[in-house]
């Protein structure tokens, strides 16, 4: 489909459906527009569209087959879906204040998680050498839509680039009886409050790790790839006294939207202001905490205003105290051939003979790029291996990032 073209006569045409009383009719013609779906029963009458952020309504995902790469499918911009195996190597479900049993160093593993009466699946790496050192990092790392832990891990290569760190690396899976197609619900009000929702399943995940190794409480990160960018934003909004520095790759800022057709409208033109308590992306609880963002201007997923807009936020929130902000920018090309602009963004006490304040963001633009992890390795989904690498730049940025004492 042309993204460009369909989707805000798609969006028009719904709205006025949706203000005739159409619900169901309005739910029909997204579906039409965003990959020909096939009509809705009652029984899935008013349920979300599919895109790459957001669930479909009635969808059948197959059952994946080790080793196989699949077309890419229609309604997925920019992406490439990898068939993965099922098979697990599980430790048995357990609550998040049971024990404190570790992980094997140099391992990859599927931990079965209890979490409000529920099964969950996490997957965590625990780089060699561990056991011998101190307290480590913990990246806190969410996958796009369509993806799994173990695809995002090859996509990014993040494990490789934690092994060197070191740091341990842990992948929340969001199970399909949550979303059909695997996507963080980022744009339910549920799912942007503290100590609510999805949040909370991803900060107990976090207390879990925590319980089973030795983790550095002031170098605590998050990450994540598109809808799971969205979250990320989300819980360094909600979470900053947890976590210590925040990545945003082709995501959106935290408050972007609050129901399906305004999650549409903010992919396609980035976040409308509204009437919120706060503005979007300022924290909730304590200082803001320092945000790198990569984004492609050629996003036709989620355009590159909302990467702009992540940016604005964190700006925001760092000189609402009356502190300056200046920037240095620098232009390059990586080994690939992707053309990037990096911005960063630091404080400043108002007398340029002093060397810079702390960092308060930094803002890759991608050039020609689209929706993918750039750098990435074509062996995982929503990749663009001729980018800059994203994971190296995000961890380097994130271990110059502790928490103050």
């Amino acid at each position: 489909m042309d993204w460009n073209v369909n989707l805000q006569s798609m969006i028009d045409d719904a709205t006025a459906l949706v203000r005739s009383g159409q619900v169901g009719e309005a739910t029909r013609a997204i579906q039409r527009a965003l990959g020909g779906a096939a009509p809705l029963d009652a029984a899935t009458a008013g349920a979300p569209p599919h895109s790459s952020l957001l669930p479909a309504a009635g969808a059948h995902m197959p059952a994946p087959r080790k080793g196989r790469r699949s077309a890419p499918s229609a309604d997925v911009e920019d992406a490439v879906v990898i068939e993965r195996g099922t098979a697990r190597t599980s430790t048995p479900p357990r609550p998040a204040d049971a024990g404190h049993a570790t992980q094997p160093v140099g391992t990859f593993l599927d931990v079965a998680f209890a979490h409000a009466g529920a099964q969950h699946h996490y997957h965590l790496y625990v780089p060699p050498g561990a056991a011998a050192r101190a307290p480590l990092p913990l990246v806190l790392m969410l996958h796009g839509c369509t993806q799994n832990p173990e695809d995002f891990a090859t996509g990014t290569g993040m494990n490789t680039a934690a092994a060197q760190a070191p740091a341990l690396v842990l992948y929340p899976m969001q199970p399909h009886s949550a979303n059909p197609h695997g996507c963080w619900n980022w744009f339910r009000p549920e799912n942007q409050r503290r100590g609510a929702g999805e949040l909370a399943l991803l900060v107990a995940m976090v207390r879990d790790v925590i319980a089973r190794h030795a983790v550095d409480p002031q170098r605590i990160y998050v990450a994540g790839l598109s809808a799971g960018g969205a979250m990320a934003a989300l819980l360094a909004r909600e979470y900053p006294d947890l976590f210590a520095a925040v990545g945003v790759h082709s995501g959106l800022q935290a408050g972007a939207a609050h129901n399906m057709m305004a999650a549409l409208s903010a992919m396609h033109n980035g976040a409308k202001p509204g009437p919120v308590a706060r503005p979007a992306g300022l924290p909730s609880h304590g200082p803001a905490i320092p945000i790198i963002v990569f984004h492609g201007d050629a996003d036709e997923t989620v355009h590159a205003r909302n990467g702009e807009q992540l940016i604005a936020a964190a700006l925001a929130a760092a000189t609402r105290a009356g502190t300056p902000v200046r920037h240095a920018m620098e232009t390059g090309r990586a080994p690939g051939g992707g053309r990037y602009t990096r911005t960063v963004y630091r404080h400043v006490d108002g007398d340029p003979a002093h060397a810079p304040g702390p960092v308060v963001a930094e803002h890759w633009q991608l050039h020609g790029a689209g929706h993918a992890w750039a750098g990435g390795d074509a062996r995982g989904s929503h990749t663009d291996p001729r980018g800059v690498n994203a994971t190296r730049e995000m961890l380097r940025f994130f271990l110059e990032h502790p928490k103050a004492q």
